[in-house]
């Protein structure tokens, strides 16, 4: 590989368009260079916006050896079998989450992608957010002692009406449903700050069972709104330390009070959280307690913070992770968050939906 910046395609013109694309931008080791849509009309639209070629063909798109790395921000279904082909072919990958439909598919991603000797990275943005990486960091020193409890409420209200359209999000073969949508970053923030998912048990409902078509009948929906979900996770990998964590996922909570992660230990309490429900940035606040003290506000230290935000803080810790990807690619040293967090918390996941 040369020191050029490497050619990356965007598959996918939602999140890819909107948030891969200017991340992309703010990064000198990377340039996009197309992007691909099933449906041309969608497509030459979006090239004719951005400056770049497009696609309809994945395979012409895998064929362009201009294109040297992809981004998969399609929705869950097609994915794995874009990301195979694309490995197949030799490209580097960052894929959205969830990585696959089941943890199968994702475990095939993993050895596809080590017999090929390419670089995948999952984003898993929130370990990309300086708060975060705060928490992460008083955590791993010591700030709580031993954590002895763990929450994370994600109630959102993004689906609350019921007036909003049928789409593969109500559908549970299409990878549709909360568990995909904010589980499978729960999990890996979970495995992240503290440590290994151990067995899961879980309790999912749907609560609006139909929705809207484009041309106005109703369609049932079958993918869950509604997550409580109950685990241990393994502080810090060790088996003999095992804490107890409770978990609520909801896409239908009115009003509901956003992201919230508490930990509870021996040493002191940690409270990380924001009510934003749009924004992974703006919004969040860190909270310390030790113990037989009042909370105090923490905020990110200075190697931690962004050099450069977007009005849509989502860009950020994109652009960060990308370019963690870029690094990897360039050093051959493996992607972290990459296709073993993912298999990770997909096999968590899979244990949400068949032990529900």
């Amino acid at each position: 590989m040369t020191d050029q910046p490497i050619g990356v395609a965007i598959a996918g013109l939602g999140f890819g368009e909107a948030v891969h694309l200017p991340a992309l931008r703010a990064n000198a080791d990377l340039n996009p260079v197309a992007l691909w849509h099933p449906r041309r009309e969608r497509l030459d639209e979006a090239c004719a916006e951005h400056g770049l070629s497009g696609h309809d063909n994945w395979d012409a798109l895998l064929e362009d050896p201009a294109i040297e790395a992809v981004i998969i921000a399609t929705p869950p279904a097609p994915r794995f079998d874009l990301a195979h082909r694309a490995l197949a072919a030799g490209k580097h990958l960052l894929l959205e989450k969830p990585i696959a439909l089941h943890a199968g598919q994702a475990q095939e991603l993993h050895r596809l992608a080590i017999g090929k000797g390419l670089s995948v990275g999952v984003d898993y943005e929130y370990r990309a957010v300086p708060l975060f990486m705060q928490a992460a960091r008083m955590l791993a020193a010591g700030a709580v002692g031993t954590p002895w409890l763990v929450r994370l409420d994600w109630l959102m209200g993004s689906r609350a009406n019921p007036q909003r359209a049928w789409n593969w999000y109500s559908q549970a073969e299409l990878g549709g449903g909360v568990v995909g949508a904010l589980g499978t970053h729960a999990f890996d923030i979970l495995a992240w700050l503290i440590g290994p998912v151990s067995e899961v048990r879980a309790l999912n409902g749907v609560s609006i069972l139909e929705r809207p078509l484009a041309e106005g009948r109703l369609a049932p929906v079958d993918a869950e709104d509604v997550s409580l979900i109950q685990t241990r996770l393994q502080w810090q990998g060790r088996m003999d330390q095992l804490i107890p964590t409770q978990l609520t996922l909801a896409s239908v909570a009115r009003n509901g009070r956003g992201c919230w992660i508490e930990v509870y230990g021996s040493e002191g309490s940690l409270v990380l959280g924001s009510a934003n429900q749009k924004d992974y940035v703006h919004g969040f606040e860190l909270r310390y307690a030790p113990a037989g003290e009042s909370p105090v506000l923490m905020e990110a230290e200075a190697d931690l913070c962004f050099s450069r935000t977007w009005s849509d803080g989502r860009i950020a810790p994109v652009a960060r992770l990308q370019g963690w990807w870029a690094k990897s690619i360039r050093s051959g040293r493996p992607m972290v968050p990459g296709l073993m967090e993912g298999v990770a918390s997909r096999l968590a996941c899979d244990q949400v939906l068949q032990n529900s």
